[in-house]
């Protein structure tokens, strides 16, 4: 039995926010849709559905989950096409298929499913396992590098800069001083221990922030994405659209930075007219990120801090 017959059922779960994405593409030129971040094929599975002159190329640094997409997505022949690569290397991908200009990219910036509740994996806080966290196995650094290797002021700045965690510097600590930390369930407990009874109580998980930021420094997800994204704009025909799911603040101030930086090219003073000669390339669709519906959020738990934002290419000025 392979991968994908195992796992299916875990791969196959409703994507966040699947029809707001098919909504994103539903008027984009007909052409090549870029799913930078595959997973289980899920939105790659509704847009092919919901038009027959798109054709996919799925990029993912997992193998199972190619495995898991390419077996769900075999009925639409060469439609769907992937490659085993990290989302910020788009002009490889591409290449490798041939294709030079895109209709649209999507960006999911989650962790799925099957990877949360697989504990091999590494990264739930939930479920017993070793320290990895690698998205894929073209990863040099497993969680294990930064748990039992940091020292305990990186270790902070890690979990306070990717987790936002107001308790960073108690949990470094208590992290350095419980070495060696072999399982994702010894590092769950020191980090509930770290955090005062209060706060426990509150947020979700205690270990959920910690646990992100690891995974974020392990895959180096936001150093990345920037160069993601932009390479994705650079791409997209005119009337093509860049669509990115995020999943918490740090993301999403990145993906609105760079979607206004290449809304807005000017560098000249505000107070003055534009000389630089800069070319608008792209038009924000939607000004305030957009959030799932309450009844999404009440269906699935890990949708609740999503949050979509699209740019749409224009035609530059001749």
């Amino acid at each position: 039995m392979t991968v994908a017959d195992a796992d299916r059922a875990t791969f196959s779960h409703d994507p966040v926010m699947r029809e707001e994405i098919v909504g994103v593409f539903a008027d984009v030129p007909p052409g090549t849709i870029l799913d930078a971040t595959l997973g289980g094929g899920g939105h790659s599975e509704a847009l092919l559905d919901s038009r027959d002159d798109l054709d996919i190329i799925g990029l993912d640094r997992d193998p199972d989950a190619i495995e898991a997409a390419t077996e769900r997505l075999e009925r639409f022949g060469t439609r769907f096409r992937t490659t085993m690569r990290r989302y910020d290397d788009i002009d490889g991908g591409l290449a490798e298929h041939g294709v030079e200009r895109l209709s649209g990219a999507l960006f999911d910036l989650g962790v799925s499913s099957y990877q949360l509740d697989e504990g091999s994996r590494g990264f739930s806080y939930r479920h017993e396992g070793p320290l990895d966290m690698r998205m894929g196995p073209d990863a040099s650094w497993t969680a294990d590098d930064v748990v039992n290797g940091y020292d305990v002021r990186r270790l902070a700045e890690v979990i306070r800069r990717y987790g936002e965690e107001r308790f960073a510097s108690r949990i470094a600590t208590a992290i350095v001083a419980a070495r060696p930390i072999e399982t994702t369930n010894q590092l769950a407990e020191v980090i509930v221990a770290a955090i005062p009874a209060p706060a426990r109580r509150t947020g979700g998980h205690p270990a959920k922030r910690t646990f992100q930021a690891i995974r974020i420094e392990v895959n180096g997800e936001l150093e990345a994405l920037p160069l993601a994204i932009d390479a994705a704009i650079d791409r997209v025909v005119p009337g093509g659209r860049v669509a990115v799911l995020s999943y918490h603040s740090g993301e999403d101030r990145i993906v609105k930075h760079r979607m206004i930086a290449a809304s807005d090219r000017c560098e000249c003073p505000p107070e003055l007219p534009c000389i630089c000669g800069a070319v608008q390339t792209v038009r924000i669709v939607r000004k305030v990120a957009k959030k799932p519906s309450a009844s999404e959020m009440e269906r699935n738990r890990r949708s609740t801090s999503a949050r979509l934002r699209v740019v749409e290419r224009i035609a530059e000025e001749s």
